[in-house]
């Protein structure tokens, strides 16, 4: 069974369409990513997954169940960890995990799976503490917890690393990673194209609230972008790149101070550069970042 399945999905607010004509297929086990700038229809496409906003237009159903209609049985079977931790800070480690059982009828016999969460977040030693006496990365890993309290067949996860360092960073895709090895589904929104490359077996990437890419990570760079990038940065590089590097490059993008030449095989360019030692460039290859630049643009978003 596809556990979402959208067709022609839209969201009207004054007749603006936030989100216009969304098709998406996701499928159980997978990590499937939902990427975009600001105001590009994500956080919208969330909602109505969780039958928290009415669609306009179209057909939606989550876990084989009807949305928004039969929203309130199919949130039994879901968790979710929000961009924002909704903790309560009255409350203990192991409190905020029991009284979110109860919202779920879930109070009896409980004491086990909230043990088994504790552990999986990291928090033995903690249980306890309150909120404000925990680190960042605690939090997010506890609103992690807090989420799967209720063993959810899929897990939504909204931007669950901002904020954290990197170390922190990757004890979330550790877990994130074993969630899917469990089974479950999930359902990832990120700004960090590094966090999406890791962990997505595929993704959409929407702008103007419409999916503009849908596929494998690697499948996508290789369909957007040349395999090879050069950045240089500085008087020098500039003009050597506006030059010669442009003679040899396939495409050329500036991006503020920096101009980025691409290529399919960089051999080239890099022995142009090796003439020219004082020149200070980056090489590297192409990443889902490039893709998600070349198809929504640099211009900010606020």
């Amino acid at each position: 069974m596809t556990v979402v399945a959208a067709r022609a999905l839209a969201k009207e607010y004054d007749g603006h369409a936030v989100v216009d004509g969304v098709d998406l297929a996701i499928e159980p086990g997978e990590c499937f990513g939902l990427l975009g700038p600001n105001g590009a229809g994500k956080t919208t496409t969330l909602r109505m997954l969780l039958g928290l906003t009415h669609p306009s237009a179209g057909e939606l159903t989550v876990l084989g169940h009807a949305v928004p209609e039969q929203a309130r049985a199919m949130r039994a079977r879901v968790g979710v960890v929000p961009q924002t931790d909704a903790l309560d800070p009255d409350f203990t480690v192991r409190e905020n995990l029991l009284t979110w059982a109860s919202y779920f009828g879930l109070e009896q016999g409980i004491g086990p799976r909230v043990d088994e969460m504790i552990g999986f977040a990291a928090l033995q030693g903690r249980e306890g503490a309150g909120v404000a006496a925990l680190s960042g990365g605690m939090r997010r890993r506890l609103s992690l917890a807090r989420a799967l309290i209720n063993d959810p067949e899929l897990v939504v996860l909204d931007e669950p690393t901002t904020g954290l360092d990197p170390q922190a960073r990757q004890h979330i895709w550790q877990r994130l990673r074993r969630l899917r090895d469990d089974g479950r589904t999930l359902i990832l929104t990120t700004h960090y194209m590094e966090e999406a490359e890791r962990l997505c077996d595929r993704l959409a990437i929407v702008d103007g609230g419409r999916i503009v890419a849908e596929g494998r990570p690697r499948d996508l760079i290789a369909r957007h972008i040349e395999p090879c990038v050069l950045e240089l940065r500085g008087g020098a590089a500039w003009q050597w790149g506006r030059g010669e590097g442009m003679a040899l490059a396939a495409r050329s993008e500036d991006v503020g101070d920096t101009l980025l030449l691409y290529a399919h095989d960089d051999s080239e360019l890099l022995a142009a550069l090796g003439a020219a030692p004082t020149i200070e460039y980056l090489s590297r290859r192409a990443n889902l970042e490039d893709v998600f630049l070349r198809l929504t643009g640099h211009d900010l978003r606020d």
